[in-house]
């Protein structure tokens, strides 16, 4: 006998018209979902760079506009993604099908001075984006100590350099 997928809604519009990040409240959510179950997200607009996090933890989307303050963005795994339409590939897939290119590729991103988690979403975004093998290298404030978990999680080799003035750059080969 079949159990039924769980559906788990989050709603995290009160956070932000308090002006409090909801980043990690959504992570600890994602981390107990299973393969099967459906993730139902209720924002006050559409969490684009959360997508590109979400895909690189191996989920597909579909965001809906509501009202003009309520999207609602439906998360499934990858394995079920024939339950969404997708119309396009990424850009890494279609860089991979296509041919001619010169080798492995280097990308920085001077993350300084943007507010958590901007800097985790924009390198998780470039290495969504890139080829295996290309390299990213990023300049951060400090050690991005959560960025690195999930450089862990997703099996990507990274190195750290700690600057004099106590920010850090790190290497990050895509996989």
């Amino acid at each position: 006998m079949e159990t039924e997928p769980k559906i788990v809604e989050l709603d995290v519009r009160p956070y932000l018209r308090k002006k409090i990040e909801p980043f990690e409240v959504i992570m600890e959510t994602v981390k107990k979902l299973d393969k099967e179950d459906t993730f139902v997200l209720h924002a006050t607009f559409k969490p684009t760079p959360l997508l590109g996090v979400m895909k690189v933890k191996g989920f597909v989307s579909k965001a809906e506009k509501l009202e003009d303050d309520h999207w609602v963005v439906t998360f499934i795994h990858k394995s079920r993604k024939d339950a969404f339409k997708e119309d396009e590939p990424s850009p890494a897939k279609k860089r991979s099908s296509a041919s001619g290119d010169s080798g492995p590729r280097v990308f920085e991103l001077d993350n300084r001075g943007l507010e958590p988690p901007q800097p985790m979403i924009r390198t998780l975004g470039k290495l969504e984006a890139i080829a295996p093998g290309d390299k990213v290298i990023i300049h951060n404030d400090r050690v991005p100590v959560f960025l690195i978990e999930e450089l862990h999680t997703l099996g990507y080799p990274y190195s750290i350099e700690e600057q004099p003035d106590g920010s850090a750059r790190v290497t990050i080969t895509k996989v």
